[in-house]
């Protein structure tokens, strides 16, 4: 590995706007980027589906290893806002720094710097490996839509390993949880709110007395549920006759999941209806949830490597989602790595230097276990 180079990679990609949506500079730029380490890449038509400004980047790397297994690494291209005119600064700290008026970009493009810099170290060295695919998502940060909307038939690996998760590089995340999301109207009856407030059926009272019954939060060690959105009314002096909720449910375990979005329904139409109103909820599962067992394939070749580069193992149930929750439910076992960035999705984002160089040799030892496992 080459640390200056790393770096400097690091720094270009943190300076080219991507912002969720906008994503169509930093495509074609690691495009080329893929093209000139002997990646065969193709950009897919999930944009016509996203209307986001690019598809998701899949790159092919032929493997040296004979009868290796084919493996894949997955990070994604854009960033949260604000994201435009980055200025990277690199401190004596050991840490990475924007100037303070924007994040830095580290989620995800520290783990895009890693894996290419893996790859130069792969074209520059005989190092064996079997056949290895990226791919680099568009629309992550706008609910994970770029891999969600990928033809699973791109993917060609028997496992596979999401570069995109905070904490010490060392860290697996083994778990995380499906997501449902409820989109729930109650209309009531409306009524001049000071001549006959009594004539009305205040949509925002149903809606508060629903949610007031509600278990909300932390539900159990695999659940959580959470009001995100409520709208309502349009004057003080007009009773309101329609409401607007928007909430989600999280859970590592689907039948947890499901029993908490029949309860919020059922209140939301049973207290409603009660007191003279009525509500109407629907609901989506936004992506699959996953829990792979420490003895798996994927999971022991993440722990050996690493341990190879001098660091415990930190196996890890999430609460959020990623890509990698995508590509589980397509059907390749994937867990998630830590990356090491700090404070993501905000101006005080950092990455300690130390951290990215780690994180390259972790990606370059897990090539190498997973070819000798076709030994």
């Amino acid at each position: 590995m080459n640390a200056q180079r790393l770096m400097e990679e690091f720094l270009e990609l943190v300076k080219i706007d991507s912002e969720t949506k906008n994503e169509r500079n930093i495509a074609d730029i690691l495009t080329k980027k893929l093209q000139a380490l002997g990646f065969d890449v193709t950009e897919d038509d999930s944009a016509k589906k996203t209307g986001h400004g690019a598809g998701n980047l899949i790159a092919n790397l032929p493997g040296t290893a004979p009868n290796a297994d084919p493996i894949f690494f997955t990070c994604h291209m854009d960033t949260v806002v604000p994201g435009k005119s980055i200025q990277p600064v690199v401190k004596e700290d050991g840490y990475v720094y924007s100037d303070g008026t924007t994040i830095l970009g580290a989620d995800d493009k520290a783990g895009i710097a890693a894996l290419l810099e893996m790859a130069k170290v792969l074209q520059e060295t005989d190092k064996p490996h079997g056949p290895i695919q990226f791919i680099i998502t568009a629309g992550e940060e706008s609910g994970l839509v770029g891999a969600k909307a990928m033809d699973p038939s791109h993917l060609q690996a028997k496992y596979g390993f999401a570069i995109d998760s905070d904490g010490k590089v060392g860290g697996i995340v083994t778990a995380a949880p499906y997501q449902s999301k409820l989109w729930t109207t109650i209309y009531g009856k409306t009524a001049h709110a000071g001549v006959a407030p009594e004539k009305g059926i205040s949509a925002i009272t149903l809606a508060a007395k629903s949610i007031a019954g509600m278990k909300l939060g932390r539900i159990d060690e695999e659940t959580t549920a959470n009001i995100g959105r409520f709208e309502g009314g349009k004057a003080t002096n007009i009773v309101c006759e329609e409401a607007f909720i928007l909430s989600e449910v999280r859970s590592i375990n689907p039948e947890k999941m499901k029993k908490q979005i029949e309860m919020m329904t059922e209140k939301f139409s049973s207290t409603s209806t009660s007191l003279g109103g009525r509500a109407e909820t629907e609901t989506q599962l936004m992506y699959p949830g996953f829990s792979i067992a420490d003895d798996e394939e994927v999971v022991q070749v993440a722990m050996k490597a690493i341990r190879n580069v001098g660091r415990e193992p930190n196996i890890m149930t999430s609460g959020g989602g990623s890509d990698g929750n995508v590509f589980n439910g397509m059907g390749v076992p994937t867990v998630t790595l830590s990356v090491g960035y700090e404070e993501i999705h905000t101006k005080n984002e950092r990455m300690p230097v130390k951290e990215l160089e780690v994180l390259t040799e972790l990606l370059l030892e897990i090539v190498s276990q997973a070819a000798k496992t076709a030994e």
